[in-house]
């Protein structure tokens, strides 16, 4: 036990307060010939004092008590400048200076705290994509300077409805929101189309439903794309073009030849291979032209085994897992023509026909088709490329296959997935969403 502390302290005081007790009550005995009224003069005459020397022991530290509780009010309230000034080398003062202490760490950390938060607002008020933060009553709770010049003229959406704000939006813009989905819609901004990305996403900020409205520009980066894939086009087919037109502008001077010396036999050849190179270079741009002119879905109920059916008509394959319950939900005619080219790459890829395999699982409120092949499976720059259009590592390729299934996947609102197996081969996943299951009426 330190002296210094207020233990010590208090433990002093009462030792000095009973020695001189004892001394007081042993003279008052000597001096009135009885120890009873020695012991009460003795203790007359310490009270007022001891009551004094009390009080001013305890008035310090009921004035830092009083501090401190102050001090906690303002932590509080959010205000962390308060400090308390204390000399004192007991428990108390110990007490002090670790309140000072937190007090320093609160501020530094509040400091700390605005100063990140304050780049986060920068960022995001700076940034071009447009947010627009909406609560579950439909009303704005944040949104940046690009959705206030976008949606609201430039003027402060705060604590506004966002539907009244979107009654004056353009009415793509509106439609795309409403569908409650993600999309690409166009619309006129000064004299111009402008495309724009939407992203809706739902999520709970302090326990209450909110939802996030982004809208990106993509004017300028669908202009390169459109760019880059034309350049693509035409340099596919030109090498499509130079591939058949070469031979066969070299055939016909071979067959002239033939002609004029009268080599019927080897003419007949040149006509075969003229005939084959044109018959390549119809399928080539009728592909194209399919690809072109792909129309909407059309979704209706599908049964599974009918569609596998036609399928092993021009593939072989083998069917893993149980079929569904429940019919699908799309186009038959395009879905085929998607299952038919992944059975054909499968086939073509140097898998074994028998270890081909097409399978169809449920999961929620989509339905994945996969067909999976033991061939060589795909290289990484090959998976990061091979749903592109037009892109294909085959010499013969027109480079639709998979990007049809790509297109048509999309137009359903789903998606394909590659991925290369583990002990050799490619896995090609068809995922399509599906309605949701009609509710049974209550008896």
């Amino acid at each position: 036990m330190r002296l210094v502390s207020l233990e010590g302290k208090l433990a002093a005081a009462l030792c000095a307060v009973l020695v001189a007790a004892a001394a007081l009550a042993a003279g008052a005995t000597a001096w009135l010939k009885s120890p009873w009224y020695g012991a009460a003069a003795a203790v007359l005459v310490l009270a007022i004092p001891a009551i004094v020397f009390a009080r001013a022991l305890a008035r310090p530290v009921a004035a830092l008590i009083r501090a401190l509780s102050g001090s906690v009010v303002a932590f509080r309230d959010g205000d962390f400048s308060f400090s308390i000034g204390a000399d004192r080398g007991d428990e108390v003062g110990e007490l002090v200076d670790a309140h000072n202490e937190l007090g320093r760490v609160l501020r530094e950390e509040r400091q700390h705290l605005f100063q990140r938060e304050l780049l986060l607002d920068t960022v995001v008020q700076n940034t071009p994509t447009a947010l627009a933060l909406v609560e579950q009553g439909g009303h704005v709770v944040y949104a940046n300077i690009a959705a206030r010049q976008l949606l609201n003229g430039g003027r402060t959406m705060n604590g506004d409805l966002f539907d009244e704000i979107l009654a004056n939006a353009p009415e793509p813009l509106s439609r795309a929101i409403a569908s409650g989905g993600d999309g690409l819609f166009s619309v006129q901004l000064e004299h111009e189309e402008e495309t724009f990305h939407l992203s809706q996403r739902a999520f709970k900020l302090q326990g209450k439903p909110h939802t996030l409205y982004q809208l990106k520009r993509l004017t300028r980066e669908l202009a390169r794309q459109e760019v880059a894939t034309w350049k693509k086009v035409i340099r596919v087919i030109s090498h499509e073009l130079n591939n058949s037109l070469g031979p066969i502008r070299s055939l016909s001077h071979s067959g002239r030849e033939f002609a004029r010396k009268g080599d019927l036999t080897r003419l007949s050849t040149v006509f075969e291979t003229i005939e084959e190179r044109t018959h390549h270079l119809e399928s080539f741009t009728q592909g194209y032209a399919r690809f072109a002119k792909l129309p909407q879905p059309r979704p209706e109920p599908v049964a599974w085994q009918p569609l596998l059916d036609a399928l092993g008509h021009n593939y072989t394959y083998r069917l893993t897992g149980a079929l569904p319950a429940s019919p699908g939900w799309f186009d038959r005619a395009q879905v085929e023509q998607v299952l038919i080219n992944l059975l054909k790459n499968a086939h073509e890829s140097g898998s074994a026909a028998d270890a081909i395999e097409l399978g169809v699982t449920p999961r929620g409120r989509e339905i994945r088709i996969e067909v999976r092949d033991r061939g060589s499976g795909m290289s990484e720059a090959v998976l990061a490329n091979a749903l592109l259009p037009f892109y294909s590592t085959k010499r013969s390729g027109s480079g639709l296959g998979l990007a049809l299934a790509r297109e048509i996947a999309e137009a359903h609102g789903g998606r394909v997935q590659l991925s290369n197996r583990a002990d050799g081969g490619l896995s090609v996943t068809l995922v399509l969403p599906q309605p949701p299951a009609p509710e049974t009426p209550n008896p």
